[in-house]
């Protein structure tokens, strides 16, 4: 009987761990593991994607922006509407300064315009050699602003757009 009990015990603990076995290969929800562990960096890639898109988008109008004003003020006489004109050239697509800014947050007071003569000095009055546009103090507003959720401004994706354009003055003579 002793030998029987024994026999029984280790049929026992051998189908134990045959059943442990059994578990060990069996796969069942292991891809919601995986999806649990890789979805949240997807999201996070999916979303900075997004963003460097966003802020690109804005850099580039803002650059073009600034370039077709520059190009407007490069065949101007040096007159004060002929800047205002520009301004609303960069801001909204139009002299007249009619619709919406090309990106929100826009508008005139941040477009500088400057015009050097050839030993880089600033002209107000005469033929200047060179016209720079400027858009400063213009801030990108991310969607997902990483250090506006977290609340730490050291993180933020809150980034000054300061696109510049230099064009050589094509006039020659003064304006009367």
């Amino acid at each position: 009987m002793h030998v029987r009990i024994r026999k029984i015990r280790l049929l026992r603990r051998l189908s134990r761990r045959a059943g442990i076995a059994r578990l060990t290969r069996n796969e069942r929800g292991v891809q919601l593991a995986e999806l649990a562990i890789v979805l949240p960096l997807l999201v996070v890639m999916f979303a900075a994607t997004a963003e460097f898109g966003r802020y690109f988008y804005a850099y580039t109008t803002l650059a073009k922006g600034a370039r077709v004003g520059a190009r407007y003020l490069a065949g101007a006489c040096v007159k004060s509407y002929e800047d205002t004109n520009a301004k609303n050239i960069v801001v909204f697509g139009n002299a007249a300064g009619t619709g919406s800014p090309i990106l929100p947050g826009l508008d005139a007071t941040k477009i500088n315009i400057v015009r050097k003569d050839p030993a880089g000095n600033v002209v107000v009055a005469g033929v200047p050699q060179t016209v720079t546009v400027t858009v400063s103090d213009f801030n990108f507003q991310p969607v997902f602003d990483l250090g506006g959720l977290m609340r730490n401004n050291g993180l933020s994706l809150n980034i000054a757009l300061n696109p510049s354009v230099t064009m050589r003055y094509l006039l020659t003579t003064p304006c009367v």
